[in-house]
């Protein structure tokens, strides 16, 4: 039984990470209207950092997401978004019709 709150939408875009000075790239695997899943070849942030996404979705401008890492698992981690704002909603029906 799943508990989440939003259906989460698998993906493959490429996505660059910036939390605080620290930037890196990675890939977007998953995202929900509360939050996203990404793997990177950096370092994963702690817990508790606030980061901000810039998901390149082509052929629409990278768009930019913020929140705070909830999880961490090996060269993987999660975020939740900082505010539930209705772009992000906007973002997550786009992705969902282009990988549905």
């Amino acid at each position: 039984m799943d508990r989440r709150n939003h259906p989460r939408f698998r993906t493959k875009f490429d996505v660059l990470c910036s939390a605080g000075e620290t930037e890196g790239a990675g890939t977007l695997v998953n995202i929900s209207r509360s939050g996203a899943y990404l793997d990177t070849s950096n370092e994963c942030p702690e817990i508790g950092t606030k980061v901000r996404l810039y998901i390149f979705i082509q052929p629409v401008c990278p768009f930019e997401l913020s929140g705070e890492v909830v999880r961490v698992d090996g060269s993987s981690f999660s975020i939740r978004y900082s505010n539930l704002d209705p772009e992000v909603g906007r973002l997550v029906d786009d992705v969902a019709a282009l990988v549905g």
